[in-house]
């Protein structure tokens, strides 16, 4: 298997910037400060219509964790229906019982309209909530599912690297293993090296200035980094530089 880089993107821009720095595969998403949410339709087509991505899209209908009541599951299978009819090659998302175990219900429900269309079944970092990560991967196998996105249960994926090489070992030749969260340019190829893995989820982040963001006596700004105007972008360079080191 070729080596893959997976960008996170928050929007058409961003995907955009994904294309021309050479990525191939892309996470499309909303409201990355919450971890990434579902994106309207219209970004998916125009990503399609202007590019030759692979596009995975999140179904993920609000912040905090992956436990979803009927009325959020709801929306979830709506969003997965569209999106796979508009054009997704695919749909990233992760559902958890209240025990932090693997709702299997709602889990084949979303991967039966994926299959439905041909597409991949991606369970996002959710998985690295699951407190048994050895029985939810035989799971997600069983169920369908084509790809893991896991920082091995670290806020990092280099610090998790031992979990994520021991999970490549174990279910690499059944499913993939795609390593997320602080990776880029400077530790991909050692990442890669010390698991075995061979595709890496990154947001290439940068900021760009919206500079009606803060008004005299109001604030929409959600950062303190690098300014308050700010708003995370996909940072074509750094994409460029990341598909350049692996």
């Amino acid at each position: 298997m070729e080596k893959v880089v997976e960008i996170c993107c928050g929007g058409y821009e961003d995907a955009l910037a994904a294309y021309r720095g050479g990525a191939k595969r892309i996470e499309l998403n909303s409201a990355l400060y919450l971890g990434g949410l579902t994106p309207s339709v219209g970004t998916l087509l125009l990503t399609k219509q202007h590019t030759d991505l692979k596009v995975i899209v999140m179904v993920r209908p609000r912040g905090a964790g992956f436990c979803y009541g009927d009325a959020d599951f709801a929306v979830m299978q709506a969003d997965a229906e569209q999106m796979m009819k508009n054009g997704a090659d695919g749909i990233a998302f992760g559902c958890l019982d209240k025990e932090a175990g693997l709702h299997e219900a709602q889990i084949r429900a979303i991967v039966e309209i994926v299959k439905r269309y041909h597409g991949e079944a991606v369970f996002h970092r959710a998985f690295d909530c699951v407190s048994d990560q050895d029985g939810a991967m035989e799971k997600l196998i069983e169920m369908g599912i084509d790809r893991v996105l896991t920082s091995g249960g670290r806020p990092k994926a280099m610090d998790g690297a031992a979990r994520i090489a021991a999970l490549q070992k174990k279910y690499g030749d059944r499913i993939e293993i795609l390593a997320g969260s602080g990776v880029n340019a400077d530790n991909a190829a050692e990442l890669m090296e010390k698991t075995g893995i061979r595709q890496v989820h990154s947001s290439c982040k940068g900021w760009l200035c919206d500079p009606t963001t803060n008004g005299p006596d109001v604030s929409y700004s959600y950062t303190e980094e690098p300014d308050r105007d700010a708003y995370e972008i996909v940072d074509e360079a750094l994409v460029k530089r990341l598909v350049e080191t692996i």
